[in-house]
């Protein structure tokens, strides 16, 4: 079930009536079962596996709770929770690992039999990706590894947990929830709040804007050209880059703000998953703002176990190259993304050893810390890493992104393009002025948000004309992009 569709739009306004309307002891069992019908329509069978997740970690918890609160020596506690630790671990990872990455490792394998002239034969696995795995996997083994740390305590309430897990605003793609955030409010539904809804209702509209709007028009053009790439150069391709970043952040945020919003109507709160990632100074600035829920877990529950930035330049690099590169697996079993995980950690690395040279020369040059050309030119030199690197993620194949990436730079006569090439990128004059006009509010909102002003607030306080002109403005533009709805968002593939 999309949430640009219309089974949603029947599906949510009946959870939230029931949800207001049924007893507070109800409420989370009314929510689970609407989080597993939700999931369930995509493929009835796999809430087993949403399920066996769901029991391992619960029953994970209340071990380790049961070894922390047991008469035993300090040592043998700890022995025994990292034991538990490490069971629940493999079941999840092995799961993650047969449905998502079994056939690109025995294929991997086989190719790297045949350097040294073996002939391997591996046999072929015909399943499907289970929708959201990777995200609930993630957020399970969160609350497991917070219960070992003793950052919470372990959750005895097995459907108040299982409701954690598969919570269907943020179930298949994100946030990547904290038990020490989500769970905690669940414990204590909230009564209906007029300017909650209001709030969680305009997020809405929000994420839908940013996904039918910009990124399914992103889309179109992006998706005719990398269909038929060897047939572009020069500026087909650099356009297609361009708008094929700004498709995914559309896309991936679209998604994570309604599903900050739905949980919001309903009283919840959500992490932010995004922060004005293309106003970024730096790659590492990049990922503070890019996918924040990801980013902070692989930080904390992979970076630093690893060792973070201790024991020296070398061990720190190699932590952070191998966080990139789990980052660059976990969104798909495929070398393109390993290599885009790659790039940006390279690139950090890049950067942080660039530091010190980079402080001289303006200590030399006498420019000072918060200089706006310097932040300028950081912003656009990320830009350019970042959408250097989105090529990797988008092409099907290693060889064709670094086709596409040479000849970005064969640059032919630009009024040509204008009037051949771009008649055979899919826009029409229409999609052209709807993106361009659309593209202006989003740069609008960043910049506002970059200010530190948030845009409904501000919008809040504006007389009624100018909200509601806004409103009707933003369902207009969702109304004459009805020919695109119902594409699946980016990142339910991973």
């Amino acid at each position: 079930m999309l949430f640009n569709s219309l089974e949603f739009l029947i599906f949510f306004p009946i959870v939230v009536i029931v949800f207001f309307a049924v007893p507070k002891r109800w409420k989370n069992l009314w929510l689970l079962a609407a989080s597993y019908y939700f999931y369930m329509c995509w493929n009835a069978r796999y809430a087993l596996l949403l399920l066996f997740s769901t029991a391992v970690t619960y029953l994970s918890g209340l071990l380790m709770d049961r070894v922390q609160k047991s008469g035993l020596s300090r040592r043998r506690k700890e022995n025994r929770k990292k034991a538990v630790v490490a069971v629940s671990l493999f079941l999840n990872l092995f799961i993650l690992f047969y449905f998502k990455y079994i056939n690109f490792a025995l294929e991997t394998l086989k190719q790297l039999f045949a350097l040294i002239h073996i002939e391997l034969h591996v046999p072929f696995f015909d399943v499907l990706l289970p929708v959201g795995i990777s995200f609930y996997i993630f957020q399970a083994l969160g609350y497991t590894m917070d219960v070992y740390r003793e950052k919470i305590s372990a959750e005895r309430n097995f459907f108040q947990y299982a409701l954690f897990v598969s919570f269907f605003p943020q179930l298949v793609a994100g946030p990547i929830e904290r038990s020490g955030n989500l769970l905690k409010q669940l414990k204590d539904p909230k009564p209906f709040d007029y300017d909650s809804v209001r709030t969680g209702l305009l997020l809405m509209l929000w994420g839908l804007f940013l996904k039918v709007v910009i990124s399914d028009r992103c889309a179109v053009l992006v998706n005719t050209v990398y269909g038929d790439y060897q047939n572009f150069q020069g500026y087909g391709l650099i356009l297609a880059n361009l708008l094929f970043g700004v498709q995914i952040y559309c896309d991936f945020m679209g998604y994570s703000v309604v599903a900050k919003g739905a949980a919001c109507v309903m009283g919840y709160e959500l992490m932010d998953n995004f922060s004005q990632p293309y106003l970024a100074a730096s790659i590492r600035d990049f990922w503070r703002r890019w996918h924040i829920s990801l980013s902070s877990w692989l930080r904390d529950y992979l970076y630093i176990p690893l060792g973070g930035s201790r024991g020296g330049r070398l061990k720190k690099y190699r932590n952070l190259l191998i966080t990139f590169l789990v980052s660059g697996l976990w969104h798909g079993a495929k070398f393109t993304f390993l290599i885009w995980g790659g790039l940006h950690g390279v690139f950090q690395i890049a950067e942080d050893l660039a530091a010190p040279m980079w402080a001289k020369l303006r200590q030399i040059l006498g420019i000072r810390d918060g200089n706006i050309f310097c932040r300028i030119l950081g912003i656009v030199k990320t830009f350019v890493l970042v959408e250097i690197s989105w090529v990797f993620f988008r092409a099907e194949s290693v060889s064709s992104a670094l086709w596409i990436l040479r000849n970005s730079f064969v640059l032919t006569d630009l009024t040509y393009f204008l009037q051949t090439d771009r008649l055979r990128l899919g826009f029409n004059g229409t999609n052209l002025l709807i993106l361009l006009l659309a593209l202006c509010v989003l740069a609008v909102s960043e910049i506002m948000k970059e200010m530190k002003i948030q845009p409904l607030k501000w919008l809040s306080s504006r007389n009624f004309l100018i909200r509601y002109c806004v409103y009707w403005g933003a369902m207009l533009f969702l109304l004459g992009s009805m020919n695109i709805m119902g594409q699946e968002f980016i990142y339910f593939q991973f």
